[in-house]
């Protein structure tokens, strides 16, 4: 098994690419911290993974509180001893808007949870992975890294592309520490992510010629959860033992299509 013995912790676990990604983990013999806010579909998914794999443990907490975040590392090393992976992927897609009718509260959020809570989860598990090495895998997007046509997703976009930076920076500054730390770039995913989206004036963002977003591999059929987590397996586990600093995108050739 590829994480025999391994502890990791993901955030935004409860649902979609982080939930997928936990019963990956488990069923390759990780056990699994599993942090999300919403208490309702945490149980589940914990109840989900521990039926999977050696141990499963359900962390409540907010990715924008660091205090939240350090109960919840201490947690977790409590239990199971230790930390090898962090998979960063709580997030959201916010407003998706002309940049003048996006909210400067709207803004924020975006930037609250999903780069500010990117950085406080590193922050929190760092020392713990410092203790024996390990790897981070943080999830971003094409949106905003290499595909710029999705039309109104100017705050979302910002979001991931500083996800994408804060994970090179981080690479180079902690491979002194022997962790490893990549980005995931997904593109359209079967998830329920899309029904989080808010929209608002988006009949003035009109082009003469729009491409319908088609993901040239499947036809238009977007990925499934499962297949971003086999990628982020790969990532953290040990075939993947000289990779850091890397962006991989997971999108079917979409980001081609569209640019």
């Amino acid at each position: 098994m590829l994480l025999d013995g391994q502890v990791a912790l993901i955030t935004g676990a409860a649902s979609g690419i982080g939930r997928a990604t936990a019963l990956r983990f488990a069923r390759e013999g990780a056990r699994v911290g599993l942090l999300d806010f919403n208490p309702d579909t945490l149980d589940g998914a914990v109840a989900e993974v521990n039926d999977a794999g050696p141990g499963a443990l359900g962390l409540l907490a907010d990715v924008r509180d660091p205090a939240s975040l350090n109960a919840a590392v201490a947690q977790l090393v409590e239990r199971f001893g230790r930390l090898d992976v962090l998979f960063a992927n709580a997030g959201i897609p916010g407003m998706w808007a002309p940049v003048a009718d996006i909210t400067p509260g709207e803004f924020d959020r975006l930037i609250s949870i999903n780069v500010r809570g990117t950085f406080l989860s590193v922050q929190a598990a760092l020392p713990a992975l410092r203790q024996g090495g390990g790897s981070i895998v943080i999830t971003s997007s094409v949106t905003g890294t290499r595909m710029f046509s999705s039309v109104g997703a100017s705050a979302y976009a910002t979001t991931k592309a500083a996800q994408l930076a804060f994970g090179k920076m981080l690479a180079f500054e902690l491979a002194q520490d022997r962790i490893r730390v990549n980005v995931v770039c997904p593109g359209n995913v079967s998830t329920n992510l899309l029904d989080h989206i808010g929209y608002r004036n988006m009949e003035r963002l009109r082009y003469p010629v729009r491409h319908s977003g088609d993901v040239p591999l499947t036809d238009g059929e977007p990925a499934t959860p499962d297949q971003i987590a086999s990628v982020v397996l790969f990532l953290v586990s040990d075939l993947a033992s000289y990779v850091t600093g890397e962006v991989v995108v997971v999108d079917g050739a979409q980001s081609i299509f569209r640019g």
